[in-house]
């Protein structure tokens, strides 16, 4: 059971919850959760994410880092190598699963922008530079609404993973 597909789920939005609660960096505790939850391994994959929070380096002006996370992970797995560079079509496999990432996302938040799903859960957005303003994200209770959508894009990235990966052992 524990290995069940439910579970795997389960354990990437836990996972990815409790991280973000406890240290945030929404694109690290995306990739942390699905990690945990497949049994991978890859510091330079998780430290490579470690300026992609609150859509790039705490803008607000990009994507969501926990969707981008999600998209590391499926890219890290399914894309395309550096020795395969010159094949234009070897990355296709990765397009397609990060944009039913991404649809899907955007589907449960209405946008892949960090700053738009802030007024969305939140009422209004938040300049994490100022002290003021980073208390005004602690009342609004920003930590606890960012570690659902960490837990929800490391649930659906893996959900996808999941599916290419029975997809894979299907053609064989």
């Amino acid at each position: 059971m524990e290995n069940s597909r439910d579970a795997i789920l389960e354990k990437a939005f836990e996972s990815a919850r409790k991280y973000e609660m406890n240290y945030t960096g929404c694109a690290q505790t995306t990739i942390a959760g699905i990690f945990d939850a497949l049994g991978i391994e890859n510091d330079d994959v998780f430290r490579s994410a470690s300026g992609l929070a609150d859509g790039l380096g705490l803008t607000g002006d990009g994507s969501c880092g926990a969707l981008v996370g999600g998209a590391m992970v499926i890219s890290y797995l399914f894309g395309r190598e550096k020795k395969d560079f010159p094949d234009m079509l070897k990355p296709m496999r990765s397009y397609m699963m990060v944009k039913k990432l991404h649809d899907r996302f955007v589907e449960q938040y209405g946008s892949c922008r960090c700053y738009d799903i802030q007024k969305r859960l939140m009422g209004r957005t938040f300049n994490l530079y100022e002290p003021s303003e980073l208390e005004k994200a602690a009342e609004a209770k920003m930590f606890a609404h960012c570690s659902k959508v960490a837990g929800t894009a490391a649930r659906l990235a893996a959900e996808i993973i999941l599916d290419e990966r029975e997809r894979q052992k299907d053609e064989k």
